[in-house]
């Protein structure tokens, strides 16, 4: 199939198109349809009427956009028709959930003037908490959008004028700035004159550009003044007209600093980047053909050539999801009552500041294994890119409060956290640990100190202020890394090749001595960093310890356990998983050390498991997991997991509800504990499960991220003397930054 007919496919199948609404209230009993709607819904009804900002409270208006189009300019079509944009208008519904968990109603207007337009669309604000005007053509898109600005009180925003803008300007901020040129001494050409193009000249101009600096092109040649004076231009492209001799492109492009295409491809040509001034920006935006090639682009001259389209399959993409659902977003939840100017800077302003951190290696993995390093093949965000998010809409969200558009005040602190809990019950929860970690930041020592991912976790601990990392390795070897990806700033680091570590030494020795390890052994040892890294958390010269990112599990946790041992109350370690789902958090026990646990082994599983859960907030509701529900079946096996949660539910000091045997669907659904078992004490979901054998809770846990659509963060290692964590080997960097968390949380509750 090609790619129309795949399109074709995934738009009919049912069902059709790409949008469904859904409710977000209990609809399964009398009195929640009576809540929902009649008489129930009068009382809503009555508040709004009486303060109509309260539509904001009790409807979902405040989290609505209207994406609303004619269809007279739709992508590359042309003037469609509002019926033939509707695929688009979905589309665009899609990005806005899935990008800001934006809801939309997408809205195409069969209207032929600007006066309808205006009308209609000023007519259903009630409806909505913004507008973002889509595929409207110019000239008319600017009036429209301007009337509606001054008629409605809420943000109003058309796309393909201020998006390209936003997006472009970010990407030319970084260009000027890594070429070292002033952004107010550009000489700017633009090919193209349409909306998109006027609205990004103006942009510019916001952002710092000479408006006298910049000459814009249409498909008759450079915008004059003597053009406009004999009336050959409306009024938005007059207002770019300069006092130049009439030519080309190609003239316009001589001495250029910046080229910016907007307009169709293949009119650039390797000698017309080669007349542009020296290290010159190039910006081909056109779709799906740029006006220039990538490759002819680069390599039309020996300088440096900074280069963007708007294709995903080359460096630099300029792409307007980078935007809107952001900029709505920030919009949104400080009730703005326009998009402003100063909204819009401080967008492109965050895209920029944003590519110059590390980045992801999610992200990196969706565009390949080529790494992504602030510079001229990297000077704006991959559209993938979770963290735009918590950068753009707060810093949007920052300048309404700060221009007085907003109704609403700003923590942005709590906003960026309330922004974490959209993308998923898992980042909530980290954020929880997370800002344990920074009221009390400990040592925490990465045996694996030279390994690229745990150098850039490093970075981010210190970065965020969650932890004090101790790296151990090749201090050489990791400047050399750190240099290389531009991470400024100076972990401390303990090399085993050239520092002292006799008293580490030592220790070991002392440690290990009846163990058989002698003297010379404890000496070789200590050069290793999972041992090394014992030793220092033993000795107290540090805090916790994380290790196994280059190795198997079993080989990672033995040192610490030969070192560091468990806890004064515990005899055994285990390791634990928190998944997440939408709407609930369950704690996995054991996934990865004990193999065939006894009675005693899983009620002191449970015990720690617990206690890991408080930490994260959880009160935990303990469930011991078998095939049997409480004697249905009668066995060993069953029988060692009754033996333990009886031990648990007569223990004095378990403040926490507790019971099993029990089968997994009993221990999740409250229905079958209230209904069925209704003498269990459980009267929740368990929200700790713990699993009758390694082999079941490793089984379990996977099943439930693959199948069931969990986020995994751990393995959490419980029931250690000091804290130790054992990554899984291949984790990312976002699993190291999480981990480190955890463990300064472990060694606050330890101090």
């Amino acid at each position: 199939m090609g790619l129309d007919e795949d399109a074709l496919d995934y738009h009919r199948q049912d069902p059709p198109g790409k949008l469904e609404i859904s409710t977000t209230k209990p609809t399964n009993t009398q009195r929640d349809l009576s809540l929902a709607y009649s008489p129930g819904v009068a009382a809503p009804c009555r508040e709004i009427r009486d303060d109509p900002g309260k539509a904001f409270e009790y409807t979902a208006r405040g989290n609505l956009v209207g994406v609303v189009s004619d269809g007279s300019a739709t992508l590359g079509l042309g003037d469609i028709g509002p019926g033939a944009s509707k695929p688009v208008m979905e589309g665009k519904g899609v990005l806005f959930k899935r990008f800001a968990d934006i809801d939309v109603f997408d809205v195409e207007l069969d209207h032929d003037s600007v006066d309808e337009m205006v009308r209609s669309v000023s007519a259903m604000e009630p409806t909505f908490g913004g507008v973002n005007l889509e595929d409207i053509k110019a000239p008319e898109c600017f009036e429209i959008e301007t009337r509606l600005r001054e008629a409605m009180d809420i943000p109003v925003f058309h796309d393909d004028q201020h998006g390209t803008a936003i997006i472009s300007g970010a990407a030319l901020l970084n260009a000027v700035d890594i070429l070292g040129k002033e952004f107010g001494d550009l000489d700017i050409v633009f090919s193209g004159a349409g909306a998109s193009a006027i609205a990004t000249a103006r942009f510019y101009v916001s952002l710092g550009a000479d408006p006298g600096r910049i000459t814009m092109c249409d498909s008759d040649g450079i915008i004059t003044t003597d053009r406009a004076q004999a009336g050959d231009l409306n009024e938005y492209k007059s207002e770019f007209a300069r006092d130049l001799p009439e030519g080309g492109l190609a003239d316009a492009m001589d001495g250029a600093d910046v080229f910016v295409g907007l307009s169709v491809g293949g009119i650039v040509d390797g000698g017309m980047v080669q007349s542009m001034a020296e290290n010159p920006v190039v910006f081909a935006m056109a779709n799906p053909d740029p006006e220039i090639s990538y490759e002819e682009a680069k390599t039309a001259r020996e300088d440096t050539v900074i280069v963007a389209t708007g294709r995903s399959d080359y460096p630099n993409q300029v792409n307007n999801v980078l935007g809107f659902p952001f900029i709505f977003r920030g919009a949104l939840d400080v009730r703005a009552t326009e998009i402003s100017e100063s909204m819009k800077v401080a967008a492109a302003r965050a895209l920029a500041e944003l590519a110059r951190e590390d980045v992801p290696d999610a992200v990196v993995k969706a565009y390949g294994e080529d790494p992504l390093q602030f510079g001229p093949e990297y000077i704006i965000p991959k559209p993938l890119d979770p963290r735009v998010l918590f950068e753009v809409a707060p810093a949007v969200a920052q300048a309404a409060v700060e221009t007085d558009c907003a109704r609403r005040s700003l923590d942005r602190e709590a906003y960026v956290e309330r922004l974490e809990a959209r993308l998923g019950k898992s980042r909530e929860m980290m954020r929880v640990v997370l800002n344990k970690a920074k009221s009390d930041p400990k040592r925490v020592v990465l045996a694996e100190g030279e390994d690229e991912k745990t150098i850039r976790a490093a970075y981010q601990l210190v970065d965020q202020r969650i932890a004090q990392p101790v790296l151990i390795g090749s201090r050489e070897r990791i400047w050399s890394t750190m240099e290389r990806l531009g991470l400024n700033f100076e972990p401390e680091i303990v090399d085993p090749s050239s520092d002292p570590l006799d008293s580490y030494a030592g220790r070991l020795y002392e440690l290990r001595r009846r163990d058989g390890v002698t003297r010379r052994e404890a000496e070789d040892l200590v050069r290793n960093g999972n041992h090394l890294g014992s030793v220092m958390v033993e000795m107290g010269d540090a805090d916790a310890m994380l290790t196994g990112l280059t190795h198997h599990y079993p080989e990672a946790l033995r040192p610490p356990l030969q070192v560091i041992g468990t806890a004064d109350d515990a005899d055994y370690a285990a390791g634990v998983y928190m998944l997440t789902f939408k709407n609930r958090v369950v704690f996995c026990a054991d996934t990865t050390v004990n193999i065939d646990p006894d009675s005693e082994v899983l009620a002191e599983v449970t015990r720690h498991t617990a206690d890991l859960a408080r930490r994260f907030n959880v009160e935990p509701r303990a469930a011991l997991l078998s095939y049997s529900d409480f004697g249905s079946v009668e066995n060993e096996g069953v029988q060692t997991v009754r033996r333990a949660a009886d031990e648990l539910r007569t223990d004095p000091a378990v403040e926490f509800p507790v019971d099993g045997e029990m089968q997994a669907d009993t221990a999740v659904l409250e229905e079958m504990l209230t209904g069925t078992y209704e003498f269990s004490a459980l009267e929740q979901a368990a929200n700790v499960l713990v699993f009758p054998s390694l082999e079941a809770g490793n089984i379990g846990y996977k099943l439930l991220q693959r199948l069931g659509g969990a986020e995994a963060i751990g393995p959490m290692l419980v029931g250690m003397n000091k804290p130790v964590h054992v990554l899984q080997r291949g984790d990312e960097v976002k699993d190291i930054v999480n981990l480190a968390g955890v463990a300064v949380v472990d060694a606050q509750d330890d101090s």
